[in-house]
């Protein structure tokens, strides 16, 4: 089994970019999903993930929540009628909150405790398997694929059997249509033989629906099962008593049955397809990870192929192109270009040479690649990414929380409402509106036998009409295919509430260095002292100075010798001093460099050459290639945008007016604290704030900001913190994020909006309210069927995302370069 567990206390989440806990020492079994552990105020928590069957409809889900919730240790829980995934916080105790080997063990008595408590309750439960062993994790994310496919193959056998039966049932009832029908078709319409019918439909493809509803109406908890059980029970008990006491006038409809459970089977089938292609998105991500690999054999002239999940670290592999990288690891022979669209979105492949890294799941273009394992299995940054999500999608928007209330206390509120149905109508309705009783019997006087069967066709159209079902997909539903939509996209957005609260998002804090800019310096330009040395020696000697040093200034100087084509010199011995502040190294000697200076938008190093100055090196931050665009997309989407950085104003304001940020939006010389300070007095202001950032000083502005958005190629720190992390580290896919999160929750709201008026107009109109008016009524069949047209609904409403999702990053593509 497994718990993916994320410890977090002190002062932050304590999760590391590839998921480790940063407090766990890197001990194995912690494959815990980015971002999921949070900081109780009574101390630290980790997270249980379950996988829950049986729920049907919102009011399942509900009630799972509260089972979960009720058991000791539990701090929260979020279910998903979606994914059929509880999210789980369970808090430790404080012997355990700072990272006790108890830790694991206690968790796992705690999960195992959640699982007796919802079997007890009448649900199947499963804690998710360990992710120690390779590719146990997508194993088990593949093996749940399977699992709904195969659920939706047996509710489909269950609806061509129900659909067989409705359909003899109507073709039955062209014989009394048809005066000169054969004898087959009319012994086909009598009641014996709809009787018949009937009690297969219900027999057969309906009897697990109606077990299910009766347990879950013996455990005091009825739901869509029950109600559609006592829908379809009082329509056969009404034919029943018609056929066995024939001088009451009452007609039967042993076809109601057939038809009710046949309408139902379609909408629950047509739901199941629909809840595995919102999955289609995370399948694919799951399948990258090929199933064999080509391994290195050991004192042999060749490879073998072996199943990836057996590869170790330290193993090489072969990749011919062609070929999908079936591990993290490091190119150490080899040359060739990798497509990583699938991951970081990127569309040109990547150049790959000895020392540089590949992600599993990417695809070698060109030539053969020989890999250092870094990374198998479960441990790789897709598997991680794959977890990400499935824990993302566990967790609800704050807006469903109104829907789970009423639709955990809405069997029972349609129960009272049926009842309420059938007294009218038995006991009211022929004193106050006889002639719409008479008239709904054929006769000129209404009667009581009459009534009582009116009323009951009404009460079991109550039933039955009623959805909690779209009220628990709501949310699910498009956070599911909103969070799917995303990974594809190189997003990886942490859950409905991260969505929600992104969606709302007016204002965009970005960090300058890392983010705006690329995060490496260059030399920009090389100036020479007239009469002094070539470009080239320039270069050299100062490289020579500078090649002891490991920073970022020097390191700059170091690549452009290189590139210049410049010879290697080794400085004379001498006193190398390493400048406080700069961290520019310069040698008392022959060959030297004076402190370097800053300018408006570089820093500067003074060259010189036995005391006089031979020449003038800047260096710059490059600025991303599509900062300018995105700042320009957020921009037409009405946010205002500003810039933060820690550097001087010069600079910060030199990069700001290259991406389009007015002056007055720059805050120069900000330390981490400042720049969580200023989140927070635009807060105070009323703004809804997305801080974009890469580095450790963003971490606390990060946490700070309603939404905190981590650059792919961030530090551990950052990416742990935020509620979005942009995989393709490419700052155009902020408004990228924003714009899928705003899309989702105009989602969520049409759901719920479709969902609650659905509701509204349907119960009123099953209740006979349009009868003495308009002389409309809906029969339980009739009522089956616009049942499963709501959820079907609030599914295809959340699919239709995908394709806005993808139109509008295919419109997006030219603009972000």
């Amino acid at each position: 089994m497994e718990a993916w567990t994320a410890k977090s206390g002190g002062g932050g989440a304590g999760l590391s970019a590839d998921g480790s806990g940063s407090d766990d020492g890197g001990k194995g079994g912690r494959d815990a999903p980015l971002g999921v552990g949070q900081l109780g105020e009574a101390g630290a928590e980790d997270v249980v993930l379950l996988d829950v069957r049986g729920m049907h409809c919102g009011g399942c889900s509900a009630r799972v929540g509260r089972l979960l919730e009720a058991q000791p240790h539990v701090a929260g829980a979020s279910v998903s009628l979606a994914t059929e995934v509880a999210l789980v916080r369970v808090r430790l105790p404080p012997e355990l909150a700072g990272g006790s080997d108890g830790g694991d063990s206690f968790v796992a008595e705690v999960a195992a405790a959640l699982v007796r408590a919802l079997e007890g309750g009448g649900y199947r439960a499963a804690v998710r398997r360990a992710a120690d062993a390779a590719a146990a994790a997508l194993l088990a994310a593949g093996e749940r694929r399977e699992e709904r496919k195969r659920q939706l193959a047996a509710a489909t056998r269950r609806l061509i059997g129900a659909g067989l039966l409705a359909s003899a049932c109507l073709t039955g009832h062209l014989g009394h249509l048809w005066h000169g029908a054969p004898a087959w078709l009319r012994w086909l319409g009598s009641p014996p033989v709809h009787a018949a019918l009937s009690v297969a439909a219900l027999a057969g493809p309906g009897r697990g629906l109606l077990a299910g509803g009766w347990a879950a109406a013996r455990r005091g908890a009825p739901d869509m099962d029950t109600l559609v059980g006592l829908g379809a029970g009082a329509a056969f008990a009404v034919s029943c008593v018609a056929a066995a006491l024939p001088g009451l006038g009452w007609r039967t409809c042993f076809e109601e049955p057939a038809m009710l459970l046949g309408v139902v089977l379609l909408g629950r089938t047509l739901e199941q397809r629909a809840k595995l292609q919102a999955s289609a998105d995370m399948a694919s991500l799951q399948a990258l990870l090929p199933a064999r690999a080509r391994l290195v054999v050991r004192n042999a002239a060749g490879f073998r192929e072996v199943p990836a999940s057996a590869l170790a670290v330290g193993d090489c592999v072969v990749v011919l192109p062609g070929d999908r990288v079936p591990t993290d690891g490091v190119v150490v022979a080899g040359r060739s270009s990798v497509d990583e669209a699938t991951f970081t979105g990127e569309p040109l492949p990547v150049p790959k040479e000895p020392g540089a890294s590949v992600t599993a799941g990417t695809v070698n273009c060109e030539g053969r690649l020989t890999l250092r394992v870094e990374a198998a299995g479960a441990a790789t940054a897709v598997a991680e990414i794959v977890r990400s999500v499935e824990a993302a999608q566990a967790r609800a928007a704050p807006v469903q929380r109104l829907a789970d209330r009423v639709a955990g206390r809405f069997a029972i509120g349609v129960m009272a409402a049926s009842a309420a149905t059938f007294a009218f109508w038995a006991l009211a309705a022929p004193r106050l509106l006889p002639q719409v009783v008479a008239r709904q019997a054929g006769a000129a006087v209404a009667s009581r036998a009459s009534a009582l069967l009116l009323a009951a066709h009404l009460a079991a159209s109550v039933l039955v009409v009623a959805c909690p079902c779209a009220l628990g997909l709501a949310t699910p539903t498009a956070v599911l295919v909103g969070t799917s939509v995303g990974a594809r996209r190189g997003l990886l957005i942490r859950g409905g509430d991260a969505l929600e609260a992104a969606s709302h998002v007016d204002t965009v804090v970005l960090d300058k260095t890392g983010t705006l800019t690329v995060g490496k310096p260059r030399v920009t330009a090389v100036r020479l002292a007239t009469g002094g040395l070539t470009r080239e020696r320039l270069l050299a000697l100062a490289a020579a100075v500078e090649g002891s040093s490991t920073h970022p200034l020097a390191q700059a100087v170091v690549a452009a010798a290189g590139d210049a084509g410049a010879p290697e010199l080794s400085s004379e011995e001498g006193s190398v001093v390493q400048e406080p502040g700069s961290g520019a190294p310069w040698e008392r000697g022959d060959s030297g460099g004076e402190p370097g200076g800053t300018g408006a938008s570089a820093t500067r190093v003074w060259v010189a050459v036995g005391g006089r100055l031979a020449g003038v090196l800047d260096l710059a931050d490059a600025v991303r290639p599509d900062a300018a665009a995105a700042v320009a997309a957020l921009h037409r989407a009405g946010m205002r945008v500003l810039v933060v950085s820690g550097d001087q104003e010069g600079a910060a304001r030199a990069v700001a007016a290259a991406v389009g940020v007015p002056a007055d939006g720059v805050s120069a010389g900000v330390s981490p604290s400042g720049k969580a300070a200023l989140v927070a007095d635009l807060q105070a202001r009323g703004r809804r704030v997305a801080m974009v950032g890469d580095g450790v000083n963003d971490a606390a502005a990060l946490a700070a900001a309603d939404v905190g958005i981590a650059m792919g190629g961030g530090v551990d720190a950052a990416c742990a913190v935020a509620s979005v992390v942009l995989l393709g580290d490419r700052l155009s896919q902020v408004p990228d994020a924003l714009q899928l999160s705003r899309a989702t929750f105009r989602k969520i709201q049409q759901n719920l909006a479709w969902a609650f008026a659905y509701n509204c107009l349907a119960l009123p109109l099953a209740a006979g309210a349009c009868l003495p008016r308009f002389n409309l009524a809906l029969t339980p069949s009739i009522s089956g069927a616009l049942m499963g047209m709501s959820s079907l609904a609030v599914m295809g409403n959340s699919l239709l995302l995908r394709m806005h999702a993808g139109a509008h990053s295919a419109a997006a593509k030219p603009e972000s370069g």
